[in-house]
């Protein structure tokens, strides 16, 4: 018999990978479980899709269409070829104004059909949480809601015709009145007209659960399309879709009601349905960050109204408010403000997976819904029922209609909790039947709760969903196992395969009590990470919008981690080529610690990889070269070389030579290394000036003390001109009294005072995971600071990456020493130490726009209020773009890696810097923005410090660099 693979590579024009990375990649969605696949193709078109199926069946391989992957009960997930659409099938085809009407193909991102139908006045009413990357395939699979539900109703409300090729390759365009219905779909349904008319709950606007065969009802136009949506890919492969459209207000209003709790929320939503609110969402305080934007309360309704006007849309939802006799209540009409709201809402998704004291909370319950007259009470059932199990969880959700998601902490871990996990799933579902409800009010059954369904529906309805399956799919090649002729619902958990033994790793994981495991089975799913278009201030995830491939995601290596661990599909543990290839293009730029809904940290994990990866063998040439940065240019510096350095790399072939040697791309030019490093000018002005004002220790980190000086000289002269005293890191570690401040270096090692070194964070070292060499540096730093922690001097630190190193990656490297923590307590950005230590000083009059960004280990770990707060002071105006440069340190500097690099430039920095006229100052405090910016667009950015020293009159402060 032939080989599956070789014949799909033979018929079909996509792309067709067997191989262990693209498997790792699909074994899970965003659900409990996991199935590991034999392979993925990416179909190029409706024919590929037929030749897979009729290869398949030959081979009785499954088929499973696969959308964004972000589905909650694992119907994404399948043990045959996954069918991905997201890589080709993924465009509008046509838009039509007139009919209000939108022709898109399965892989279509939601937000990419918002921006088409935008211009229009238009939009596609469903909007799951997950719109910036969930497809209209997978929309359709699942019969997708979203929060505009109590409008615009489904997915299956918005679809008038579909294009779908089943598995036996006929192709078939169903719609109503029997309209590409499968032969033998209309006798079975009018043999069973009683049952259908009675079998399936009234009442209840969010009823996803199992196949929608009373859409075949003659009363209810015997649409096919819409018995169609919600049957997770079991019956037919999607490939073409005719969605409705609807009018987009002009303006919007968000009235936010608070009240005391959930219960109270969701008692009075079923009241505010009659004045016609666009939205009527809920949530608790547990999942709120901070409530400091919202009213008093401890949970909330979020209620848009829409209008022609702003007063049109803001009169609605006063009204609501009126009407609403909550405990206190806001109303937002600033596009801002509203987009700041809903994003709290739309990462519960993520959120709601850590419970308050940090502990895991898992899917498996996540979209029951009732009658929105019953929530109320089902809600108080639903809380004394997680009680009765010794469970916790917070429900949030679509109150408006009855739809609630809550993740709830069960222990899949064990085999006791999984048998708690089963038991509380079987009481859950009676309660939700007793209160009339159903299983899914949203993301489908899946393996999650299909095995339910007969509590639901009872013994007859279910077979004949079986019986509805087999006209469709007779050989059960389509995603088997979802819906009809399930496993068992504590089967197939993706946490069963990870080691049961914590894994040994070199940092702490604090939010991960030390776990590994744990750290890695943060990600859930959601795959906020394969964005495509970065908005706002956000980074995550810059590799996966420059490649478009889901290994370059967050979400990707997080999967290959798991599947790392599991070492069923990825093999070779710690040495795996596919974990490497994938970390490769990861620029550390930590954007996933602060954008990820649950804050997984991959720069991290990165580094961890990497440490474990190279442990003992020879590692690439750019970890030498640019790893050990601080060593090469420290030698420089001792041996005043930087003119012949500088010199030897402007000789074209001689350069070359160097960076073949050294790893570095071809296309970098190699930055000019500083004649005078900044700690020598100290030492040449002289130190310190002056005895008075608080003390501030100002560290000379190795891009501000070898390459770009002027920034050091420059803080100096804002720092003392605000009234600080400004001092540097000791250079030499004492046996007796402490000493000095920098100028240490006079004291005589030979008489057995002490051992000279600098301070450094350790930043290149863990960027290329050379952890043992790290934690070294780290330890020689708290060494010499040691007399600067027996005071309360902070120290001031000016790149952004190396204070994010201080800040989090010491006291996780280092977890085990009580000075790494009081290190990192004492970091300050130039911004903080400023508003601080100098809260009444005016800085001088700058009055200039600016432009550039925002550096992400700023935005990721560091916080930039102080930054804008400072700027604003100064007179510079406009805001600084989100993203990331893409040069990351070493990462645009390492061969291989400079399309990426420019790429990522390329999506925000760059353009914002050409737009921005003569008069604006291009803002960066990294040395990497800077470079960026300099080796690409021929422009000088500048550090906060060098622009406000600049306001004061920068005499003294030597040359630029």
């Amino acid at each position: 018999m032939t080989d599956p693979e070789a014949d799909l590579r033979k018929a079909v024009r996509g792309e067709v990978r067997f191989d262990a990375t693209a498997r790792a990649l699909t074994t899970m969605d965003a659900s409990n479980y996991r199935r590991v696949p034999l392979g993925v193709v990416a179909p190029y078109d409706a024919d590929d899709v037929a030749a897979v199926l009729e290869i398949c069946r030959a081979h009785g391989v499954p088929v499973v269409p696969r959308g964004g992957g972000t589905s909650i009960a694992g119907q994404s997930t399948g043990t045959g070829v996954v069918l991905d659409f997201t890589r080709h099938m993924n465009r509008v085809l046509s838009l039509d104004p007139e009919t209000r009407t939108a022709v898109v193909q399965p892989g279509l991102v939601l937000d990419r059909l918002q921006e088409s139908a935008a211009p229009h006045g238009l939009r596609f009413g469903p909007d799951p949480s997950t719109h910036s990357r969930c497809t209209l395939g997978g929309m359709i699979g699942n019969n997708s809601c979203g929060s505009h539900s109590v409008a615009w109703g489904t997915t299956a409300d918005s679809v008038r015709e579909l294009e779908v090729i089943t598995a036996g390759g006929r192709r078939l365009r169903p719609g109503r009145d029997w309209a590409g219905a499968p032969e033998g779909l209309r006798a079975l349904v009018e043999s069973e007209l009683s049952l259908l008319r009675t079998g399936y709950p009234q009442a209840l606007p969010r009823r996803i659960s199992g196949y929608a065969l009373d859409a075949l009802l003659p009363e209810n136009g015997a649409d096919v399309a819409r018995a169609f949506c919600g049957s997770e890919g079991t019956l037919g492969v999607l490939t073409e879709a005719v969605v409705d459209l609807v009018a987009a207000p002009r303006a919007r209003a968000l009235a936010v009601l608070g009240y005391d709790d959930e219960s109270a929320a969701a008692e009075a939503a079923p009241g505010l349905l009659p004045h016609g609110p666009l939205t009527v969402e809920g949530m608790a305080a547990d999942l709120v960050p901070s409530p400091i934007d919202l009213p008093r309360g401890g949970a909330w309704l979020f209620v848009e109204t829409g209008g022609e006007s702003e007063s049109e849309a803001r009169a609605r939802a006063e009204a609501i408010v009126r009407a609403a006799d909550a405990v206190d209540a806001v109303v937002v009409t600033d596009p801002d403000g509203q987009r700041a709201l809903w994003r709290v809402r739309e990462d519960a998704s993520g959120t709601a997976t850590r419970m308050p004291d940090g502990s895991e909370a898992w899917p498996g319950w996540e979209d029951c819904a009732v009658p929105p007259a019953r929530l109320g009470p089902y809600l108080r059932d639903f809380r004394a029922l997680l009680t009765a199990h010794g469970l916790r969880g917070t429900p949030y959700g679509h109150f408006g209609d009855g739809c609630i998601h809550v993740r709830i902490d069960f222990d899949l871990l064990s085999d006791a909790g999984v048998a708690r996990f089963r038991r509380f799933s079987e009481e859950l579902a009676d309660l939700v039947v007793a209160h009339g409800g159903s299983l899914s009010g949203e993301h489908g059954d899946g393996m999650a709760r299909a095995e339910l369904l007969p509590r639901m529906y009872g013994e007859d309805l279910v077979r004949l969903f079986e019986r509805a399956k087999a006209i469709w799919d007779p050989d059960d090649v389509l995603n088997p196992g979802v819906l009809v002729r399930p496993a068992p619902l504590d089967t197939n958990l993706r946490f069963s395969v990870l080691p049961r033994e914590p894994v040994d790793v070199a940092f702490g994981y604090p939010a991960d009590g030390g776990d590994f495991r744990a750290a890695v089975r943060r990600c859930v799913g959601v795959a906020k990470c394969r964005t495509t278009t970065a908005t706002g201030p956000a980074v995550m995830c810059p590799s996966f919008r420059a490649t478009g491939e889901e290994e370059h995601s967050t979400r990707g290596r997080a999967r290959l981690l798991h599947e790392m661990l599991a070492g069923e599909v990825v093999t070779e543990g710690w040495r795996s080529p596919e974990v490497r290839d994938a970390l490769d293009l990861c620029l550390s730029c930590k954007g996933c610690r602060s954008d990820c809904p649950v804050g997984v940290d991959m720069a991290t994990y990165k580094a961890e990889f990497l440490h474990h990866h190279y442990a003992g063998r020879r590692r690439p040439a750019a970890h030498y070269s640019m790893g050990w940065l601080p060593v090469w240019l420290g030698w420089v510096a001792r041996l005043r070389a930087a003119g012949l350095v500088n010199a030897l790399a402007s000789v074209r072939g001689l350069a070359a030579v160097g960076r073949r040697i050294g790893g570095v791309a071809p296309e970098r030019a190699i930055p000019r290394v500083a004649q005078e490093p900044f700690s020598r000018w100290w030492r040449r002005r002289g130190g310190p000036a002056g005895d008075d004002g608080p003390l501030v220790v100002l560290w000379p980190d190795t891009f501000t003390e070898h390459l770009s000086p002027s920034v050091g000289r420059a803080a100096v002269r804002v720092l003392e001109a605000a009234g600080l005293r400004v001092a540097l890191p000791p250079t030499l570690r004492m046996r007796g009294r402490p000493v000095g401040d920098g100028r240490t270096r006079w004291a005589v090692p030979l008489l057995g005072a002490g051992r000279r070194g600098r301070v450094c964070c350790g930043l290149t070292y863990v960027s290329t995971g050379q952890l043992d060499r790290a934690r070294a540096v780290l330890r020689r730093t708290l060494d010499l600071l040691e007399p600067v922690l027996a005071t309360e001097a902070p120290l001031v630190v000016l790149e952004p990456s190396c204070a994010a190193a201080l800040r989090s990656d010491l006291p996780e490297l280092l977890h085990e020493d009580p000075r790494a923590a009081r290190l990192a307590a004492r970091v300050l950005t130039f911004a903080e130490a400023l508003e601080r230590l100098a809260p009444d000083w005016t800085p001088p009059a700058v009055n200039r726009p600016v432009t550039g960004q925002t550096h992400c280990h700023q935005h990721a770990v560091l916080g930039d209020a102080p930054d804008r707060r400072l700027r604003a002071a100064a007179g510079l105006s406009g805001d600084l773009s989100g993203g990331c440069c893409g040069l990351a340190g070493n990462f645009g500097f390492e061969k291989g890696h400079f399309e990426v690099s420019r790429a990522c430039a390329e999506e925000r920095l760059l353009p914002s810097v050409r737009e921005a006229g003569e008069s604006a100052v291009v803002l960066a405090d990294g040395f990497s923005c800077r470079t960026q910016v300099e080796q690409l667009a021929g422009v000088r950015g500048r550090h906060l410090a060098e622009v406000l020293a600049e306001g004061l009159g920068d005499e003294g402060l030597g040359d630029e660099d």
